[in-house]
C-alpha cells in the first residue's frame, strides 16, 4: 500500500523546518507551517526569510505564490506532522525536550486515524518511543494501530541545505514497519538520495552517532594541537603529513566547536548513559575547553590582556555561514573581555549581529581602526582573502593570531606583522 499525503503540517519554521515545508510544497503538497513566533509568521506572509540560506527566499516566495505553503501559529488536521523545533541545552548538559512535547500536545486535538506524525528534532535515544508516543496517544488513539509514528532525522549542511534535503539519503525510523513505510511514503515525495527504513531508536542513535564521530574527530585535532605547541612544532605541518598514510584522515585544529548539532548532540548520549559514554564525554570536555587555549595563545603573543585592544575576525560558528549558535568564537571574545581585554568584533555574514557581552562593528574598516591584536577566528573565504599589505595600512596593530591556518604566514611577517598560530611553535613571531 502506497500512502497519499495531500496536506501536511510542519512545526517549526527555522532552519530544517522553513526548508522542508517548502520544499514539499514546491512538490505539490498543501502545507501549513507551524511557529509559536509571531514574528516569524509575520516576515513569511509578507514573502520574507528570518534565516539566510542561499536559495532559501527564493523558494520560501514560489511556496507561498503557489498558493501551497499557508502559516499558522497552531497545528490544524493534516495527513501528516513533521515536528522540526529545536531541542537545545539547559542546565547540566541536558536535552531540553520542551518545545518537543509542547509540540506533541499542540498535535494532540487535531491527530485523525491514519495521520502520520514525525519527529525530526535531534533528540536522546528513545524520546520518540518514551516521549512523544505516550504524549500522541493522549489523543485516544494508538500508535501503530491508529495513527503511524517515526523518527527521521535530517542530516544537512548550512548553506547547502536545498540540495541536501533533497539529495541526501535518509534515515526513517518507524515504531513498526508500516510506521517507518508511511515516513518512505512522505519523504519519498522529494528526496532523490536512497532512504533507509529502521526502527525509532536506531535513527535516533544514528543521528547522535554521526555528530559524536565528528566531534570526537575534532577533539584528537584540538589535542594534538595543544601537544605540538608543547613539543615546540607546528601541528599544521604535522597534520598534513600523518594524513599522507592512506588510512588516516586528521581534521583541522581550530577555537572550539560549535553550532547546534556537533557541540551539542554528544551530551545527548552521556545524558542517556553517562556510565558508558565516557570517550564522548572527554572529547566534548576537549572542544568545550578550546576556547581557553585560544585565549592563552592571544596572552602568549601580546603579553599582557588587560586593556589590549582586541579585532576579532568572524563569530559563526564555521566558515562561510551565518550561523552564530553554540559558536566557540563568541565564547573566546566573552572569555578576552572577562580577562580585561577590550573585544570588538565582526561577522561579515550578520554585521549588524547582537551580542551580549560583544560589541561588533558592522564593517571591517571600523574594527581594524583601533587595535593592537588581529584575532582571525573564523575561516570565512572573505576573511581569508584579506591582503595583509592593504590590512597593514588600515591597522596599527602588527599582532596576528591565526586560530584556523587562514593566512599565509610569510606575507603577514613580510609585511611587517607579527604571526601567530593556533598550534604552532615552529616559528614564533
Amino acid at each position: 500500500m502506497h500512502m497519499r499525503f495531500q496536506h501536511i503540517c510542519v512545526l517549526g519554521l527555522g532552519y530544517i523546518g522553513l526548508p522542508t515545508a517548502s520544499t514539499f510544497a514546491t512538490h505539490g503538497l498543501r502545507v501549513t507551517g507551524v511557529d509559536v513566533n509571531p514574528a516569524v509568521l509575520n516576515s513569511l506572509q509578507n514573502g520574507e526569510t528570518h534565516i539566510y540560506e542561499p536559495g532559501l527566499r527564493t523558494l520560501v516566495q514560489a511556496a507561498v505564490k503557489s498558493g501551497n505553503l499557508a502559516v499558522s501559529p497552531q497545528p490544524v488536521e493534516a495527513d501528516a506532522y513533521i515536528i522540526a523545533v529545536p531541542t537545545p541545552f539547559k542546565e547540566g548538559k541536558k536535552a531540553d525536550l520542551s518545545f518537543v512535547i509542547a509540540a506533541a500536545e499542540a498535535i494532540v486535538p487535531v491527530l485523525r486515524r491514519g495521520a502520520l506524525v514525525v519527529l525530526e528534532s535531534t533528540s536522546p535515544p528513545r524520546t520518540t518511543e518514551d516521549v512523544v508516543r505516550p504524549i500522541l496517544e493522549r489523543s485516544g488513539l494508538k500508535a501503530g494501530q491508529d495513527f503511524y509514528l517515526a523518527y527521521s532525522p535530517e542530516r544537512v549542511l548550512p548553506g547547502q541545505i536545498l540540495r541536501e534535503l533533497i539529495e541526501n539519503t535518509r534515515v526513517i525510523g518507524g515504531i513498526d514497519s508500516a510506521s517507518a513505510e508511511a515516513g518512505r511514503d512522505l519523504y519519498g515525495v522529494f528526496v532523490r538520495g536512497e532512504i533507509i527504513l529502521t526502527d525509532a531508536t536506531t535513527a535516533e542513535m544514528v543521528k547522535l552517532m554521526e555528530n559524536t564521530y565528528r566531534d570526537v574527530n575534532i577533539a584528537i585535532a584540538n589535542e594534538f594541537a595543544r601537544l605540538a605547541e608543547r613539543f615546540g612544532i607546528n601541528v599544521w605541518e604535522a597534520i598534513a603529513l600523518a594524513n599522507r598514510h592512506p588510512r588516516v584522515r586528521i581534521l583541522n585544529p581550530g577555537p572550539g566547536v560549535g553550532g547546534h548539532c556537533i557541540s551539542v548532540d554528544p551530551w545527548f548520549l552521556v545524558e542517556a548513559a553517562p556510565d558508558l559514554a565516557t570517550l564522548i564525554r572527554t572529547a566534548r570536555e576537549v572542544n568545550d575547553s578550546q576556547p581557553h587555549f585560544v585565549v592563552e595563545r592571544v596572552r602568549q603573543a601580546a603579553g599582557l590582556l588587560e586593556g589590549l585592544r582586541v579585532a576579532a575576525l568572524g563569530l559563526a560558528y564555521k566558515a562561510d555561514v551565518d550561523d552564530l549558535r553554540e559558536s566557540p568564537a563568541i565564547e573566546v571574545c566573552h572569555l578576552l573581555s572577562q580577562a580585561g581585554a577590550q573585544v570588538r568584533a565582526y561577522e561579515p555574514f550578520k554585521p549588524d549581529a547582537v551580542i551580549e557581552g560583544v560589541e561588533t562593528v558592522p564593517t571591517l574598516g571600523e574594527i581594524l581602526d583601533e587595535a593592537d591584536v588581529l584575532l582571525l577566528l573564523v575561516g570565512h573565504t572573505v576573511l581569508r582573502n584579506l591582503d595583509p599589505v592593504e590590512v597593514a595600512q588600515l591597522t596599527a596593530a602588527r599582532i596576528v593570531v591565526d586560530c584556523v591556518n587562514g593566512w599565509e604566514p610569510e606575507r603577514w611577517r613580510f609585511n611587517g606583522f607579527h604571526y601567530y598560530r593556533l598550534g604552532d611553535r615552529k616559528e614564533v613571531g
